[in-house]
């Protein structure tokens, strides 16, 4: 099949899945002869729609290239199972963070009665002169660039 062929099937763009090759979780296919289309197979197919099932969890490419080669371990799951639970671990820790963010926000909220004028906002003030804790952290995993555009 055609690259547009399998994204329509899978549900994504033709450049996600470029860009899954570009990454090296999808393998690149080979090119028709006789019209140097690329031609997918229907293992791509497979392998596409594990790495959007795994990036719909939220997991790095990092977490699905150690998938991707677990599943060729024939000693047992337990490299997928870790995965799986520093994952979740993660995803635990982030909703941590975003607890303490909404807690933050619904803070500084009551800060303002919305009748006052802008130079008198209790959000502003409190924004420009108190140290604002840092709820979510910078390198978070949740966060990586490789979420970008449903990638």
């Amino acid at each position: 099949m055609k690259i547009g062929e399998m994204a329509q099937q899978v549900g994504c763009s033709v450049e996600t899945i470029r860009f899954y090759e570009k990454a090296g979780l999808l393998p690149k296919a080979l090119r028709n002869i006789e019209n140097n289309y690329r031609d997918y197979q229907h293992v791509h197919l497979e392998r596409l729609r594990f790495i959007r099932r795994c990036r719909s969890l939220g997991m790095t490419h990092d977490e699905i290239r150690t998938l991707l080669d677990a599943k060729k371990n024939i000693d047992g799951c337990h490299a997928i199972n870790d995965v799986i639970a520093m994952h979740l671990a993660h995803v635990q820790h982030r909703l941590h963070e975003l607890q303490a963010l909404e807690q933050e926000l619904q803070r500084l909220q009551q800060q303002c009665q919305g009748f006052d004028g802008v130079e008198d906002c209790g959000i502003l003030r409190a924004l420009e002169s108190e140290h604002i804790p840092q709820t979510i952290d910078a390198h978070d995993h949740v966060h990586d660039a490789n979420i970008c555009r449903g990638h």
